[in-house]
């Protein structure tokens, strides 16, 4: 265990998890969202499988005991990943980044209901207050009251994706114990390959030169962001490094004012605070309780 090394791990793996949010934000209303999922999927294999090659693991990319579980988990989180990328391409990197800070709540809720985990009356109470949040960041984009605006849009996109990664990270849950993080990558990104090809059809476009670079370091950064953040759970427990996980606010809030003049509503700041801290305050009373949730959400983007 080195904690201090894997909180600098994590905080550069929100980094490159935010980076990549901005690159689908900055071709997002010129490229299809199936054509960047592909981008994503295909291109953030390179630092895995290099990663697992210099660790002398490559076979266990495709190693697994339980493929349905795979397939379905896949889907899952490949529905987050395209809710995920449609909202960045509507509402400022921020507002997506705060929204995506529902997942754990909707974790929670989902392991009660799947798992048969216990859930005590404080967590609860975290989970209620953490979700007021979220309707608190909800009410700007909503408040026109018109589902077609395209912030509203956007805002629905980004929570409906926190709750697929939701429902996707309670499979990783049951998944974990007897699957390799390299399998548990490598399927969800081969079947993000497969199933986003087929949106080829409802039009693809060729990209120009500075898309496309964006495209490649898109999917590059998501392909590090997993492993930078894996490694961090190797040297450090899950509760040192929960609030870490939160600096993406602090990266989304810089590169969206200095990359796109985006300056968050204060509405948004102020639910996004009561969100970080129920989840903090859920993750608190995990880590307390003894809960495993050590593994890292290998193949769900954080919070972007």
């Amino acid at each position: 265990m080195n904690p201090l090394f894997g909180i600098l791990l994590q905080i550069f793996a929100m980094l490159c998890f935010t980076t990549q949010g901005a690159f689908v934000r900055y071709v997002g209303d010129r490229i299809p969202v199936g054509e960047i999922v592909f981008a994503r999927s295909f291109f953030g294999l390179l630092p895995l499988i290099l990663w697992l090659m210099w660790q002398g693991k490559f076979k266990t990319m495709w190693q697994t005991s339980n493929l349905r579980a795979h397939l379905t988990r896949g889907v899952v989180n490949l529905g987050g990943m395209f809710c995920n990328f449609a909202g960045l391409a509507r509402i400022p990197l921020a507002d997506a980044t705060a929204l995506g800070y529902a997942t754990p709540l909707f974790t929670v809720i989902l392991a009660a209901m799947f798992l048969g985990e216990v859930v005590r009356l404080w967590r609860w109470l975290a989970v209620m207050v953490g979700l007021g949040g979220v309707l608190l960041m909800l009410s700007p984009h909503l408040g026109q009251g018109s589902y077609e605006d395209t912030a509203a849009l956007g805002a629905v996109f980004a929570l409906s994706a926190a709750f697929l990664f939701g429902v996707a990270m309670t499979q990783i849950r049951h998944m974990a114990a007897k699957e390799t993080t390299g399998a548990l990558v490598f399927f969800y990104s081969a079947i993000g390959i497969v199933v986003s090809l087929c949106t080829i059809y409802w039009g693809w476009v060729i990209p120009a030169g500075s898309d496309l670079i964006a495209l490649v370091v898109m999917g590059i950064l998501g392909g590090m962001a997993q492993i930078l953040m894996t490694e961090s759970f190797r040297r450090a427990e899950a509760a040192v490094l929960a609030p870490f996980a939160y600096t993406s606010m602090i990266w989304a809030v810089l590169i969206g004012y200095f990359w796109f003049g985006e300056v968050p509503a204060m509405v948004v700041l102020a639910g996004a605070a009561i969100v970080i801290a129920s989840g903090l305050f859920v993750i608190w009373r995990e880590h307390k309780l003894g809960l495993d949730r050590k593994r890292p959400p290998t193949s769900a983007e954080p919070p972007v």
